[in-house]
């Protein structure tokens, strides 16, 4: 498949402030392994294979293990995430499909127990950052495995 545009070529500035904006939003605080978790999760239910293939090699270089980046898409069954992981991951699926899961009382209540309110908005931004990302590289189709994102 071939390239549809180059986000950058053609919105310059606007494609500046959106990298500006996940810039923010990664030095925000929160722990850069559960980052690339909720990344490779909200990648995996987007079919984003650029973003997969990104955060992937991302968590790996902050310390993740094979065995949990695998396990990410059964994070339910899997017995080796904590429960700040779990809650972060239920609210990823949830804000990811919006539309179809909502945002349930008792996903929010898991949140909650573990997040401040403060970590709850900067995770949430984390969310919707990956799924924007998502959303450029599945639609303007911006992968290629030799390269990463196509120039």
């Amino acid at each position: 498949m071939d390239t549809r545009l180059n986000t950058f070529a053609v919105s310059p500035e606007i494609m500046q402030a959106w990298l500006a904006c996940s810039e923010k939003v990664a030095e925000s605080g929160l722990e850069k392994p559960l980052l690339e978790l909720v990344k490779i999760r909200a990648s995996q239910i987007n079919h984003c294979a650029n973003c997969l293939n990104m955060h992937s090699y991302e968590a790996r270089q902050a310390g993740e293990t094979e065995q949990r980046i695998a396990l990410v898409a059964a994070w339910r069954e899997a017995p080796c995430y904590t429960d700040r992981e779990r809650a972060a991951l239920a609210w990823t699926e949830h804000m990811t499909l919006i539309a179809e899961k909502g945002a349930p009382d008792d996903v929010y209540a898991a949140l909650e127990a573990q997040f401040s309110k403060e970590e709850q908005v900067k995770l949430t931004m984390a969310i919707i950052v990956i799924n924007g990302w998502n959303r450029l590289a599945v639609g303007f189709n911006l992968f290629d495995a030799s390269r990463g994102w196509k120039a």
